[in-house]
């Protein structure tokens, strides 16, 4: 047996996380038995927990997608480079809230000793989903420029760094607050920032732009940014849709014509149901292309605050709350 997050009558908020004991699970072909370190947070628990997160079939039902941790066990087969005692960090279907976790080792990384067991909780899913956005589906080039809405959110912070790595033009962002604005521009140093609260970040990225308008925009938000997204798009543009925030059904009046008349593309995307495959392809651009910057520092993984196994229940409610700036991350001791 073993300690793992549960969620009292199967979904509910965050007073409903409890620390259960469940069954330690048995690595099965290709995977490898992680004892876990630090797990990190995702909106996607968020939803998972009140019941609204289609999860895949193979995924376990409690929930965290992200962890460190080190290598217990093997199951049979293949376990690439990795052997037993290995510090490593990764990508998992679901079940990293636990001591131990079952996982391919395709969606394993060799932990740097650069990196603390909490920032290395925090890479997996923010680093490879800003990758996937940005370079995958979004098809971002040198010289282009983009704009990334939640500019605050870690998948965001994790976008920037890699736009700015990769030549971006201009890079944008939106965030709801004062505090989060200054942090875009002074911290991570995009070229604009937009309160959404207070400002009509449509207008404003136009007249930045001069009327010319963004190369790539990756959004989260969903409906309600949808017609602002179209008005922003630089002839074409393209929008990646991450998220529904914002809802999934259109205001009344949204103006389509901009897709036809600047060509624009929009495409949605999800990481937690792709297959293994695919998934490993994007570890092995993680491992090729960010984690030196890691190492030397070129890329920083920001973590917000850090709370024990035992205040999972503290730790979802700050991140409900909206209020900051990076990772939070829950270290198993």
């Amino acid at each position: 047996m073993m300690r793992a997050i549960g969620i009292r009558g199967g979904k509910g908020p965050a007073t409903s996380l409890f620390v259960d004991q469940i069954a330690k699970p048995i690595p099965g072909a290709g995977q490898a038995l992680v004892k876990v370190r630090a797990f990190g947070l995702n909106r996607m628990d968020l939803l998972q927990r009140e019941g609204l997160y289609p999860l895949p079939p193979q995924a376990p039902e409690n929930m965290g997608v992200e962890f460190s941790g080190v290598v217990e066990s093997f199951g049979p087969e293949g376990h690439e480079d990795f052997k037993i005692g290995d510090e490593v960090f990764g990508l998992a279907y679901g079940g990293a809230y636990a001591e131990y976790i079952a996982v391919s080792t395709k969606m394993l990384v060799h932990k740097p000793a650069q990196l603390s067991w909490e920032e290395a909780a925090g890479v997996p899913e923010t680093w490879i989903t800003a990758s996937q956005a940005l370079f995958l589906i979004g098809d971002f080039q040198p010289g282009q420029s983009v704009l990334w809405h939640a500019g605050a959110s870690s998948v965001s912070i994790s976008g920037i760094q890699l736009a700015k790595a990769a030549g971006a033009k201009a890079i944008y962002a939106t965030a709801g607050s004062k505090e989060k604005i200054e942090f875009l521009e002074k911290e991570l140093g995009v070229t604009a920032a937009f309160n959404y609260h207070t400002q009509d970040w449509s207008a404003e990225i136009q007249k930045a732009t001069g009327g010319a308008g963004v190369n790539l925009t990756i959004d989260f938000i969903g409906a309600t940014y949808f017609q602002g997204n179209l008005d922003v798009a630089a002839r074409d543009g393209r929008v990646v849709l991450l998220g529904l925030m914002g809802g999934g059904k259109l205001p009344d009046g949204v103006n389509i014509a901009p897709l036809l008349f600047k060509r624009i593309r929009v495409e949605g995307s999800t990481l937690r149901s792709r297959d293994e495959e695919y998934q490993r392809k994007l570890r092995d651009t993680l491992v090729s292309h960010a984690l030196p910057k890691f190492c030397d520092k070129t890329f920083r993984v920001f973590v917000e605050k850090v709370f024990r196994f035992e205040e999972i229940e503290q730790a979802h409610k700050l991140l409900e709350s909206n209020t900051t700036k990076g990772k939070i991350v829950c270290v198993v001791e």
